[in-house]
């Protein structure tokens, strides 16, 4: 049985508040809502499209004029998004470094490694996909987990003589690699055991038994999960009204506003404790209703202690987010219907469709100036030669004069190559 499944010992379990403190706290809290809800024109308002982009904006952290510094900064970003989704392709740089880079300062790759092997502050497991997640939120993966371990969801059909033998080798051996299981014999049997021994492992690590301690090379270093966990960490099952409501803020947090199904995306098992906990937050303030110019017939959800922050910030701050070359594993991106609706830009990644039906190239990034997108770029990174390759730029339509955006496309193509370890950028004229 998985060890978050024991009772969690006494000495890491939250310090309970007395009564007349936890008094004292829903007082200050409700007077601060009520703030809030004073602050708010309408409790359903209506936004501009341009309003909405600007919350989007602002919650993603791509507004921020003075953004977070180095490791600090990266699991801040984190933390505030709730996942960064890794990825393998490593044409430019790969879409983990990419994200947090796009929202810091002084971001370098090295910082994901402490955080994850060494501070422990973030660990491995999937979201939407597989994704670096604060360990602050590990309770939330539980329900998960245990489905895994219940037999209600796997990756493969188990192999339960297998399952065991890996987690003696890794309690006996320590942390291991998939290729630690590589038989020394060769043929049809070597290679079917290695098969079978990687995916144990995965298995494993969905339903939480393993984590991942560490990457090398890119590849996972699986162990143990109560050597991994660090003891503060709170690994008590969250109650179903506990999960809608770590959903809805995580997804609030990040999107700035989303509807409903967007608050269980890719998580349809979550419908029922989502909307039972988004009828407390509505009903506390927590959350307000949105309606979108145009768009009237979709209700859209938002914090309140967001859309009053953005409201009553002036326009010189909100209206402009510099130029962004983003991810396509991007949080702001990832939601490509969303994105369609939201800023009107048909993105789609086509490194997964046939050369010969690809549109804008294999690797293709979508460029953000202010609060619209003004383009996509096909690049490579060619670390050998130093040289960051843009082999094709494809602006969108309507756009600016040139004068407006291109000195910021050209030196933050610059800042890009030298994060993806170049020192010199070839592209073709704009235009």
């Amino acid at each position: 049985m998985p060890f978050f499944y024991k009772k969690f010992p006494a000495e890491c379990s939250l310090q309970k508040a007395t009564d007349s403190e936890k008094h004292k706290k829903l007082w200050a809290k409700a007077v601060f809502l009520l703030f809030l809800y004073l602050m708010i024109p309408h409790r359903n308002k209506v936004m501009s499209k341009e309003e909405a982009r600007r919350l989007a904006l602002y919650a993603q952290g791509l507004l921020n004029r003075q953004p977070p510094v180095g490791k600090a900064g990266a699991l801040q970003v984190t933390e505030h998004l709730g996942y960064v989704q890794i990825d393998t392709l490593a044409v430019a740089a790969r879409a983990h470094h990419h994200t947090i880079w796009s929202r810091t300062q002084g971001y370098e790759e090295n910082h994901l490694h402490v955080l994850l092997s060494e501070d422990k502050t973030i660990f491995e497991y999937w979201s939407h996909a597989a994704s670096y997640l604060p360990t602050s939120h590990y309770r939330y993966t539980l329900p998960v987990k245990m489905r895994y371990a219940s037999g209600k969801s796997h990756w493969f059909e188990q192999n339960k003589t297998m399952q065991q033998h890996v987690l003696e080798r890794i309690t006996a051996e320590g942390a291991l690699q998939s290729k630690d299981f590589e038989e020394k014999q060769t043929g049809k049997r070597g290679m079917w055991e290695w098969k079978e021994a990687k995916r144990a492992l995965e298995q494993l690590f969905m339903e939480g038994r393993l984590m991942v301690c560490a990457r090398k090379g890119f590849q996972k270093v699986y162990d143990l999960s109560e050597r991994v966990l660090p003891h503060w960490v709170d690994v008590t099952m969250p109650s179903d009204i506990e999960l809608g409501w770590h959903l809805i803020k995580t997804t609030l947090n990040q999107h700035g506003l989303a509807t409903e199904p967007e608050l269980y995306y890719l998580r349809p098992h979550c419908k029922k404790a989502v909307q039972q906990a988004l009828h407390q937050m509505l009903e506390n303030g927590e959350v307000i209703t949105l309606q979108l110019h145009n768009m009237e017939k979709e209700t859209w959800y938002a914090l309140a202690t967001t859309v009053a922050t953005v409201l009553n910030m002036p326009d010189a701050t909100t209206a402009t987010t510099g130029l962004h070359i983003l991810s396509p594993f991007d949080n702001l991106v990832i939601q490509r219907k969303r994105l369609l609706r939201l800023f009107n830009f048909d993105y789609q990644m086509e490194c997964y469709i046939p050369e010969a039906k690809r549109k804008y190239g294999y690797y293709c990034l979508p460029v953000l100036w202010n609060n619209r997108f003004i383009g996509r770029l096909d690049p490579k990174a060619d670390r050998k030669t130093g040289i960051f390759y843009v082999k094709k730029w494809f602006p969108e339509s309507n756009l600016p004069p040139a004068a407006e955006w291109q000195p910021a496309l050209e030196q933050k193509l610059l800042d890009f190559a030298r994060f993806c370890g170049c020192g010199k950028v070839v592209f073709l004229p704009i235009y």
